[in-house]
Parts: C-alpha cells; sequence; structure tokens
C-alpha cells in the first residue's frame, strides 16, 4: 500500500479515536460540573436548614432567659413589700402530690434578685443566645453566680455590660480558661461568622461549614456537602428536641407568673392604699392571697432553677435536653395553679 494512503490511514484512526476521546473527556467534564452544582445546592441547603432552625431556637431560648431573670428581678420588690408585714406567719414549705417546694426565706430571694438585675443589665449589648445560656444552665443560678466573684476576685456585682456578662458567663463554663475551666465558649450559644458557638444551648459540636468552601474536586466536595448535611441534620434534631421541651416550659412559667403577678399587686394594695401591716389585720381572704403569692414565689424561684440542657461531656456530641426537670417543673405548675384555683 503507498505509504501516502497507510498516513492517512493512521491520521483517520488517530483523528477518530481523538473524537472519541474527546466526547468522552466532555462527558466527564459535564458529569463534574453535575457534581460540582449537586454539592453546593445539598451545602446551601443544608446551612439554611441550620440557620433557621437554630434562629428560632436561639430566640425561644433567649425569651425563656429574659423571662426568668425579670421575674427573679422582681423578687426583691416582693421581698421589700412582705416584710413590712408584722406578725405574718413562718410560712410553712407546700407539700402535695409529690410536689415539693423550699420554705420562703427572703435573704435568698434577695440574693437572686440582685443577681438578676445585674445580669439584665448586661444583656444589652450581648450576642444572640446569651440570655438562652443562662436558661439552659438555670437563671437562678446564673444570678447567684452574678453576685459572687469573677476568676480575677473581682465582685461580679461590680462589672457591669460586657464585662459581667463574660464574667458570669465563664463561670457557668466551669472557670476562665486560665483556671482550668471551659471558659465563655461553655456558657453561651452564639452563631457568629463560620462558627457554631459551643455551650449551653448547642454543646460540643463545633459546626464550621457555614461560609466554608467546597473542594474544587468533584468528588470530594461533595463527600463535603454530605459531612455538612449529616452534621445539621444532628444538631437540627437536638435544636427541634429542645424546642419542643421549652415550649411547654416558657408557656408554663408564663401562667404562674401571671397569678403570681394578680396576688402581687393585691397584696400591694393591701399594704401600700389600705395601709395593712399587720398580719392580724388581714381579711381572710387577704390572708389566702398572701400565702398563695408566697407559694407562686417559690414556685417561680423552683423553676427557675431548671436548667433546661445538660452540658455534654464530650466535644463530638450536643448536650442533652433535660427533660425529667423541665416535665416535673411543668407538672409541679399544673398542680399548684389548680390547688390555688380550687
Amino acid at each position: 500500500m503507498p505509504i501516502p494512503f497507510i498516513i492517512g490511514g493512521i491520521a483517520a484512526i488517530a483523528g477518530a479515536l481523538g473524537v472519541g476521546s474527546g466526547i468522552h473527556g466532555g462527558m466527564k467534564m459535564k458529569d463534574a460540573n453535575d457534581t460540582m452544582r449537586w454539592a453546593k445546592e445539598k451545602q446551601e441547603k443544608a446551612i439554611s436548614k441550620f440557620k433557621s432552625k437554630n434562629a428560632s431556637t436561639t430566640k425561644l431560648m433567649d425569651d425563656i432567659g429574659k423571662q426568668e431573670l425579670q421575674i427573679l428581678d422582681n423578687f426583691k420588690k416582693f421581698s421589700d413589700l412582705i416584710e413590712r408585714i408584722q406578725g405574718r406567719p413562718d410560712f410553712k414549705s407546700y407539700s402535695r402530690e409529690g410536689v415539693e417546694l423550699p420554705k420562703f426565706e427572703a435573704e435568698d430571694l434577695k440574693e437572686v434578685a440582685v443577681g438578676a438585675g445585674v445580669l439584665l443589665g448586661g444583656l444589652g449589648g450581648a450576642a444572640a443566645g446569651t440570655a438562652g445560656g443562662f436558661a439552659g444552665a438555670g437563671a437562678a443560678t446564673a444570678a447567684v453566680m452574678a453576685v459572687g466573684t469573677a476568676s480575677t476576685g473581682t465582685a461580679l456585682s461590680s462589672l457591669s455590660g460586657a464585662a459581667l456578662t463574660n464574667a458570669t458567663l465563664a463561670a457557668l463554663g466551669g472557670g476562665s480558661l486560665a483556671a482550668g475551666g471551659g471558659g465563655m465558649a461553655l456558657g453561651t450559644a452564639v452563631l457568629g461568622g463560620a462558627t457554631l458557638g459551643v455551650g449551653l444551648l448547642v454543646g460540643g459540636i463545633i459546626f464550621n461549614a457555614t461560609g466554608s468552601h467546597l473542594s474544587d474536586k468533584a468528588d470530594e466536595a461533595y463527600k463535603q456537602a454530605q459531612e455538612t448535611e449529616r452534621k445539621v441534620n444532628k444538631i437540627v434534631k437536638y435544636l427541634n428536641e429542645l424546642s419542643s421541651a421549652a415550649q411547654p416550659f416558657k408557656d408554663s412559667l408564663t401562667r404562674v407568673e401571671s397569678e403570681y403577678k394578680k396576688r402581687y399587686s393585691s397584696l400591694y394594695n393591701t399594704v401600700e392604699y389600705r395601709k395593712k401591716t399587720n398580719w392580724s389585720d388581714f381579711t381572710d381572704e387577704e390572708k389566702l392571697t398572701t400565702e398563695n403569692l408566697v407559694l407562686l414565689v417559690g414556685l417561680l424561684y423552683k423553676m427557675c432553677r431548671v436548667n433546661l440542657v445538660i452540658k455534654s461531656t464530650s466535644n463530638k456530641e450536643t448536650n442533652k435536653v433535660n427533660h425529667e426537670d423541665i416535665n416535673s417543673a411543668v407538672h409541679d405548675a399544673s398542680v399548684i395553679l389548680d390547688d390555688i384555683a380550687a
């Protein structure tokens, strides 16, 4: 066969192979592009899901934390009012159907009221999730800590704003990092930039996929997106569980607070406007109102001590929702409200 024809044949075969290779390469590029698109969509969907649920749960927890601190802060007014009543009885502890409340102690209420007041003052510029962190740990516990001392030895009550908030959060985290504690990271839950804060609200899982860049390799990018989705699903499951438990608690707390306010207003009118400051001058109805008011204070104080979450001991796991204490508090509230309404 003449050489030109041989060369021409080889060129044709090479050309055909080239076309086939080009088609195959194009298909691979299309597959890679499709994989990258799916990875990006999966990543963005997961992050959006997390942000939405985290925002709603953080708001709910913040609302509970602020409400509890406001209740505790009001206890000083209650203590001052009831101490104006001379000859009042030594109110006994309450026990019925498994519900037990401690005997009224004025000094305890005053202490927690002072702490709640300074914490409320420090919430103005605090990040979202801070008040929820207090609710998670038990607002009454946080308030008592706020009248203690920071790791530096400074009295917390002498601090204000961010300094007070940070010092209290560090105390709730087990002390400052320098002292071997968890520091502020264990005292609050804040979504900032690319990191989900580890702390009382969310626990030890560090979620740093937000805002991160996927790998430029399609298969690796898809694996990253799958991992993001897995982490988000785990956190969202926890947040759903926490929300489902926290909402009934908040509803119960609100009902008890409403009954407390009614009776506080009634007692205030009795003492302030009717000028009755001696127990013997109280009518039976006024005495019952006062006794039930003291009862509600004890119930509110107990509810504000409930830590809604139990901090995880592992930095790879979320916290646990404190279902036992939450359900017990809701049950106690229901029993007592039924009792005083009877």
